[in-house]
């Protein structure tokens, strides 16, 4: 009998363009000779089920089921790929615990926590990774330009604490430009986070453990032809992406480590990706975690899973049968 998979897109943030697009590359490594695949879109209005291009049908939230032609059908397995709210933040991951649903992200604490990236760097810190200076913003707080210039210094970055494809963040350059910044970033969400800018090479390294294996795929450079590594640069191509990363075989080997003592410590699940920017001395910095990492066949994951000599069919199916056991 075939598994039936959920592929979870979706989501109430901005970042579902992003979701969407993750969504069809997943749907395109699956094994289909294994699997029956649907995409379910989640939003706040609906949570629909796509049976073909032109046909949608209701998921029942009671059980995450769905009718079609007068036979229920029960899922085996959900794949999240929403980027921002629920799918990344633990809120889905509860939902899916709570009805007994194997899925394939990190569980509800480690989702949640390394959706707040100010709290999830600070976490880390306590382990001896570094992390740039930073000062949290919540809403109805503020701070003085000589507050930011004196702790964080110019240039700094302003974004959304919890979110992702760099939407409301801005690289502030001058004194001027740090309340407009706090406010735009504030139209994302409740929190700001101010963070020192950290001047050097940006790398990313993603990692999966299973039972059976620990991977730690190859390190992937990023070199962005705008100001920094912002949504054009990600979504428009903007951006070169260097796999492997023009480092050298010791400090790919450390970042490598580092990337697979992180999953450890955080207790991840599935497929994850961290950032990093390594300044001068080859201090690796940490930026963030992402528990859901795009999955478009461009995406980072799919080009480190390439250059690793896997296919991407293989590492899915992997993933999936080892939480289905």
């Amino acid at each position: 009998m075939k598994k039936n998979i959920a592929i979870i897109a979706g989501g109430d943030s901005s970042e579902i363009v992003v979701s969407l697009k993750s969504a069809a590359g997943i749907y395109s490594f699956l094994d289909k000779n294994r699997y029956n695949v649907y995409t379910v879109i989640l939003t706040k209005e609906k949570w629909e089920v796509e049976i073909s291009e032109t046909e949608k049908t209701p998921i029942d939230k009671n059980d995450f089921s769905f009718v079609h032609h007068n036979e229920k059908i029960n899922f085996d397995f959900a794949y999240i790929t929403i980027h921002g709210t629920p799918g990344e933040n633990g809120i889905l991951q509860g939902y899916f615990e709570l009805i007994g649903l194997p899925y394939s992200t990190c569980n509800v604490l480690v989702s949640a926590l390394t959706f707040n990236k100010f709290a999830c760097n600070q976490y880390l810190k306590g382990f001896g990774v570094k992390i740039s200076e930073s000062i949290l913003l919540r809403k109805g707080q503020s701070v003085s330009d000589e507050g930011v210039v004196t702790k964080i210094g110019i240039p700094c970055f302003i974004k959304p604490n919890v979110g992702g494809s760099s939407f409301g963040t801005t690289k502030v350059k001058s004194k001027e430009e740090i309340q407009p910044a706090i406010q735009k970033a504030f139209a994302e969400g409740e929190e700001v986070l101010i963070e020192a800018f950290m001047k050097g090479t940006e790398v990313t390294c993603g990692a999966y453990k299973t039972a059976k294996n620990s991977v730690v795929f190859p390190i992937t450079e990023v070199v962005s032809h705008n100001d920094f590594f912002d949504f054009d640069a990600k979504y428009n191509g903007q951006v070169e992406e260097i796999t492997p990363a023009r480092i050298s075989e010791g400090l790919t080997h450390r970042i490598q480590q580092l990337t697979s003592a992180i999953y450890d410590i955080l207790g991840c699940k599935g497929i994850v990706r961290i950032d990093y920017i390594i300044t001068e001395g080859e201090v690796i910095n940490l930026l963030e975690v992402n528990t859901t990492p795009g999955m478009t066949t461009t995406s980072f994951i799919p080009q480190q899973v390439n250059a690793a000599g896997l296919s991407m069919t293989n590492v899915l199916t992997e993933i999936i049968e080892n939480e289905l056991k």
